[in-house]
């Protein structure tokens, strides 16, 4: 009998991708307009960046300070080092964390449920324990689970970046299944991460529901989810199915 749902926030209940999408864009122009460089390039990068999608030289650089300074000291010095790279000359602390700001207001501005996403977990909740389990630092997902009030739409949130692991790890599905106080074979996760939420899901002798949107299933993880729709919008028909088995 199923008692809990575990949910992902990014690209499962919020479209954090169209959101992105609109600040990289009003970024770009920005930076283009202002600093005469390539604002496109300057955007991509700098969501690359703070993705930790690193070069090696950019992971020794950049995991110090973030362990001594934070995610926004680093976020800004991402930005002053890119923009050193498009030859905009030195630009000032100041300037860099106003372009940050920017960024953040008008990405927080973007961001929203899935269509049909709140009254999905209207219903659910009805029905089971809802847990929504996000990694990623408290410095983005804070704000982003404020931006959408999730705490009114389910019962409990897990953010990776309080965590001692993230996902795939063992312990925040564990502590998910303790907040639901519900056994592994009474939950089911859903995320559009193979490596992180159907993974950990996995790990945990939890059924995974993967959200695909256009990704590719990659055979050399080894990881093949129990089920798999194309696009949130397919999430409650499938949860309502699974109920009545």
């Amino acid at each position: 009998m199923l008692k809990a749902i575990f949910l992902d926030l990014d690209e499962t209940l919020c479209d954090t991708r169209k959101a992105t999408d609109i600040a990289k864009a009003q970024l770009a122009e920005t930076v283009r307009a202002r600093f005469g460089v390539d604002g496109v390039l300057f955007a991509d990068s700098y969501e690359s960046g703070f993705y930790r999608r690193w070069s090696d030289a950019q992971r020794a650089r950049y995991l110090s300070i973030i362990e001594w300074q934070g995610e926004d000291a680093f976020r800004v010095q991402l930005m002053i080092d890119l923009l050193a790279e498009l030859g905009a000359g030195e630009v000032s602390q100041s300037v860099a964390q106003a372009l940050q700001k920017q960024f953040d207001h008008d990405r927080l501005a973007a961001f929203d449920f899935f269509p049909g996403i709140e009254a999905f977990l209207a219903e659910a909740r009805r029905l089971f324990t809802t847990v929504v389990i996000t990694n990623g630092p408290v410095f983005s997902q804070i704000p982003k689970i404020e931006a959408v009030n999730l705490a009114a739409h389910v019962d409990h949130i897990i953010i990776g970046g309080q965590e001692p692991e993230e996902k795939p790890a063992r312990s925040i599905f564990e502590k998910a299944l303790k907040l639901a106080n519900c056994e592994a074979h009474e939950a089911i996760h859903v995320g559009d991460s193979l490596a992180a939420d159907i993974a950990g899901a996995h790990g945990s002798r939890i059924t995974s529901v993967w959200v695909r949107h256009q990704q590719p299933l990659d055979a050399e993880l080894g990881i093949t989810p129990h089920h798999t729709v194309m696009h949130p919008s397919e999430i409650p028909a499938l949860i309502r199915g699974l109920q009545r088995d």
